[in-house]
């Protein structure tokens, strides 16, 4: 099941995207919120769809996607978690998840634009695999009862300016990354019955040019793994969004150039769709 949300900002409609359309989920959720995914919300969704209760909703061609959630509780980022990445930035594969808080201010929709800071001549892209909590958890105790809490899977950018995260950060990389729409999401929330987490392909193009083609095998480690790993150390809440790493090809690694204003960045991972987004110095 994939779900989305259509309109303006702050006026967005939840729906499911069927594959003649899309189908109301306003009987069942005014929005695709945390509280949502936190009561059960997936399945009672899904449930609605099998019975045909939904009714149909028309949505223009040019409609806005907003991000497939409302809001985040929080945007946690792994960092070094492929291995080609690893390789390509001269670090070492790192022996437990290299964990990176982001501003959850920071999202925004799939084809919104991206800002370019004022003074910013660093601005990169990473392409990764999303994950969005569902019930709350902590402590869990394997990879089996991660899963069970995942309510599903995001296409993301994790976009970072690298003078913020590396040079004027105090190492503290969240600066680099937390300014208001450096976190495209979508276009939909998928479950996790329709993505092949562990072997998804993934894919940036940057101006029509591929700079990111790799697929999240070459995750170091595993999107459960991730949740498991995460709930040993803070409770993980409804609506919580672990971006899971970016492959090799970013422009820190010396092999593009950075981002400018009018480049469009385009990033698709298999079974997630794809997000479009132009880099403007103003919004």
């Amino acid at each position: 099941m994939r779900l989305a949300r259509v309109g303006e900002p702050g006026a967005e409609v939840p729906v499911v995207v069927d594959e003649g359309g899309y189908l109301d989920l306003r009987s069942i959720t005014p929005d695709i919120t945390p509280e949502f995914l936190g009561a059960d919300g997936i399945r009672r969704a899904a449930a609605a769809v099998r019975s045909g209760e939904l009714p149909e909703i028309e949505v223009p061609a040019d409609a806005r996607l907003g991000a497939p959630i409302s809001r985040a509780s929080t945007i946690i980022t792994i960092a070094t978690n492929y291995y080609a990445h690893a390789a390509e930035a001269g670090r070492p594969i790192p022996t437990e998840p290299v964990v990176v808080f982001k501003a959850a201010s920071s999202l925004s929709g799939p084809h919104d634009p991206v800002l370019l800071p004022q003074g910013s001549t660093r601005l990169d892209w990473e392409a990764e695999l999303g994950i969005v909590i569902g019930a709350p958890c902590f402590l869990l105790a394997d990879d089996a009862d991660a899963t069970a809490h995942i309510a599903g899977y995001v296409a993301s950018n994790d976009v970072a300016d690298r003078d913020r995260q590396f040079v004027d950060s105090g190492n503290q990389w969240g600066k680099g990354k937390s300014y208001p729409t450096f976190t495209p999401l979508g276009p939909w929330l998928v479950t996790p019955d329709e993505v092949q987490a562990d072997d998804a392909a993934i894919r940036t193009l940057v101006n029509g040019e591929v700079r990111q083609h790799s697929s999240t095998a070459d995750m170091i480690f595993s999107a459960a793994q991730l949740v498991r790993y995460l709930s040993q150390h803070m409770r993980l809440e409804s609506g919580d969004v672990i971006l899971t790493g970016t492959p090799q090809g970013v422009a820190l690694s010396g092999a593009f150039p950075y981002l400018s204003e009018d480049d469009v960045i385009e990033i698709e991972i298999a079974g997630l769709g794809k997000q479009r987004t132009p880099i403007t110095s103003t919004l």
